[in-house]
């Protein structure tokens, strides 16, 4: 620790602080545009100018000096440092003089004006007039995709977006050029950008160089009703806000959270919100001879009740990847009350074992303890495509101790080196046997960590045995490493679906009797099923039905409202309350933003009312209740932002050797990263982006 004099105030503070960081523990403001707490230090900017006393007689930049390069006193007194002296004062103004030269006096028109560092700190550090009266330079706006938009006559050259970029999103793409006034922020080749986390660069930049171009001119800041909620874009659960207005979501923006999406999220999150308003159901359907024909609510259950109790118990229930906790309680309720075992929330053929502990599901090591990792091994995942904001945590450990990474599946680009060891079973089967040079460098490891994703536990073409194969195997590499310890549980499934883990938490998944999805999917094509709910799954094969009812409960027309017999139109995430868990076990809930379209309803109110209309009324008539019957039969489901941790005794029960290699694939599931769900696959933002990462992927070819 180290002393120093904030303004007259002592106060002590870590020796790797910088002046800034030492201010701010004080309790002074210090501007600044280029320093960001999770970039590089630049210095570019001069905006953050601060009075050392027995230092050079100038004004020194606070975010490039550490505490511990300024001299104490000649008696040993602490050294001091001033944020608010006339000399401070007057170099503060003339910086922002500078900064203003060129800047254009467009504030009306840019989209980042009520929310601009630059306004603030013009107003707060700068004069009422300036002595330049040259002629503003002029940049001509560059191209660097569908996502984020360019007015670089306003860029200050603060590097942020650069520097983020580089370090954090792992793509060399955007840099500077040419010098003096000459000097230009661009893609080099002036090609649009790659990154799955592009869009980061809008909330980075200080003034109104980068906006988001689908948003641009459609609102301001100040007509917005901002509503803090989850996404459910992937099984991550990033912390966001949705700003609206009226009825519509206008933008979708970070919310900070360490232990999750520190303040980043991913191009999906953020630009999916026209899908929120397009192709949406908003009145229930019946088809009548061959055709989908709009009808009242009443005629819809009523019809629902009809053939479901025709059916008896030869009723089947799928839940889809955004379901929240709370309908799918609801549905599980309701297939109990009719007394079918049928129902599942797993991707086809899963191996996760529904009556296992929850350590077998979940990412134990959690998000946050990616940085604690030493040695990392992925299994049958493309975390950049699964969860952008994991993989981004895998880079920032990876840049910080250069962790040695191994990857067994897609071979792919993930912006961090790692050690290529196959896309096969003998690949996992020589990291268990010791033939493989990666073996001893997780056995040196004080922290390994195994990232299991779905692509490898879920295995179509082979079989569930294969897949239980693959995670037992796993689970005996993560045992004989050292990774299923009592201080470090570094096993860990990396989901992609948002209701995944709560759904196998309540146990929405094959009762005493029940088949799996594509078990019910074949039942339902010899008749054995006679009615299949889907509660918002588009993500099945569709044309396995045969003759069996198929009831729809989703916000969207996609795939499973084009083959439903009755639609019944439910809530988005960003219209309804909801209960999510991410893919590392943390129960989070989601607040509505705006009300669903039209007659569509909360997804549990409709299964509410359909058990009324079956005779079978489900325990609870508000959504208050339904969550008091949820916490009695899952109790850790009440416990926000908490991680209910799984058993380590119950992982090793379940480590085991192979004697015979299964044929299995290591191939991600997911292959077009913008297109995963109803809501991407509705937004015309999404599918400009789907086009051009194919016609990129083609040229490459």
């Amino acid at each position: 620790m180290a002393q120093i004099k904030v303004d007259g105030e002592l106060i002590e503070v870590p020796d790797h602080f910088t002046l800034m960081q030492a201010a701010e523990a004080a309790g002074a403001e210090v501007p600044r545009f280029c320093y960001h707490e999770r970039l590089s230090v630049a210095g570019n900017c001069r905006m953050c100018l601060v009075e050392v006393k027995g230092g050079p007689p100038k004004p020194q930049a606070s975010c490039a000096l550490g505490v511990k390069d300024l001299r104490p006193g000649p008696n040993g007194e602490p050294p001091e440092m001033f944020t608010n002296t006339p000399m401070v004062k007057k170099a503060r103004e003339g910086v922002m003089e500078f900064l203003l030269i060129n800047h254009p006096l467009d504030c009306p028109i840019c989209d980042q004006g009520g929310e601009c560092d630059l306004q603030d700190q013009a107003m707060a550090y700068g004069i009422d007039s300036t002595r330049y009266t040259e002629n503003k330079r002029a940049v001509e706006n560059k191209y660097i995709g569908p996502l984020v938009k360019t007015v670089m006559t306003r860029c200050i050259h603060c590097t942020r977006c650069v520097r983020f970029t580089t370090e954090v999103a792992g793509i060399s793409e955007l840099g500077l050029i040419g010098r003096g006034e000459d000097a230009q922020i661009t893609t080099y080749l002036e090609k649009a950008m790659t990154s799955e986390l592009q869009g980061n660069v809008i909330d980075l930049c200080p003034v109104g160089a980068l906006t988001s171009r689908p948003y641009a001119f459609s609102a301001r800041p100040w007509e917005l009703v901002k509503t803090q909620t989850i996404d459910v874009m992937d099984a991550v659960g990033s912390n966001i806000r949705l700003d609206a207005r009226g009825s519509e979501v206008m933008r979708i923006v970070p919310r900070i959270n360490e232990q999750i999406n520190e303040e980043w999220i991913s191009d999906k999150t953020r630009f999916v919100w026209d899908g929120l308003k397009s192709q949406r159901l908003d009145r229930p359907y019946v088809r009548k001879k061959g055709k989908l024909v709009a009808c009242e609510w009443d005629e819809a259950l009523k019809s629902v009740a009809r053939v479901t109790k025709k059916a008896g118990t030869k009723v089947g229930a799928i839940a889809g990847d955004l379901c929240g906790v709370e309908e799918m309680f609801a549905l599980k309720g309701l297939m109990q009350a009719i007394g079918s075992p049928h129902m599942d929330c797993r991707p086809a053929m899963s191996a996760i074992d529904p009556g296992a502990d929850r350590a077998s599901y979940i990412f134990n090591p959690t998000i946050e303890g990616i940085e604690q990792a030493d040695a990392l091994l992925i299994i049958g995942s493309n975390p950049r495509k699964e969860a952008s904001l994991t993989n981004a945590r895998i880079r920032k450990s990876w840049r910080a101790s250069d962790m040695p990474i191994a990857l067994i599946g897609d071979n792919a680009d993930l912006t961090y080196d790692y050690q290529y060891l196959g896309d096969d079973f003998a690949a996992l089967q020589a990291i268990s046997d010791g033939s493989s040079k990666f073996s001893n460098k997780l056995k040196k490891a004080k922290n390994p960590l195994i990232l299991l994703g779905e692509g490898a536990i879920s295995q179509l073409g082979a079989g569930k045995k294969a897949g239980r194969d693959v995670l037992a195997l796993a689970l005996k590499i993560a045992n004989d490493c050292g990774a299923l310890s009592d201080e470090w549980n570094g096993f860990g499934v990396l989901h992609n679906a948002a209701g995944r883990v709560g759904g196998l938490d309540i146990g929405f998944v094959p009762q005493k009797g029940g088949v799996c999805s594509i078990d019910q999917t074949k039942l339902s094509a010899k008749g054995d099923i006679e009615v299949m709910f889907l509660l918002g799954a588009d993500e099945i094969d569709m044309s396995g039905f045969g003759e069996a009812i198929v009831v729809y409960i989703g916000s969207h027309g996609d795939r499973g409202a084009h083959r439903a017999d009755v639609i019944l139109p439910a809530a988005a995430y960003s219209e309804k309350s909801a209960t999510y868990v991410n893919t590392e076990g943390r129960v989070q809930m989601s607040t509505r933003a705006t009300f669903p379209p039209g007659q569509a309803k909360e997804d549990w109110a409709i299964i509410r009312a359909l058990s009324g209309y079956l005779k079978a009324p489900l325990p609870f008539d508000s959504l208050e209740e339904l969550r008091s019957e949820l916490y009695k039969k899952v109790p850790h489901m009440a416990k926000l932002n908490k991680i209910e941790p799984g058993s380590i005794a119950a992982l090793k029960k379940q480590a085991k050797s192979v004697a015979k290699a299964p044929n299995v694939s290591f191939a991600s599931p997911i292959e077009e990263f913008f297109l995963t769900n109803p809501i991407t696959r509705a937004s015309a933002v999404m599918g400009e982006c789907a086009q051009m990462a194919a016609g990129m992927l083609k040229a490459a070819e």
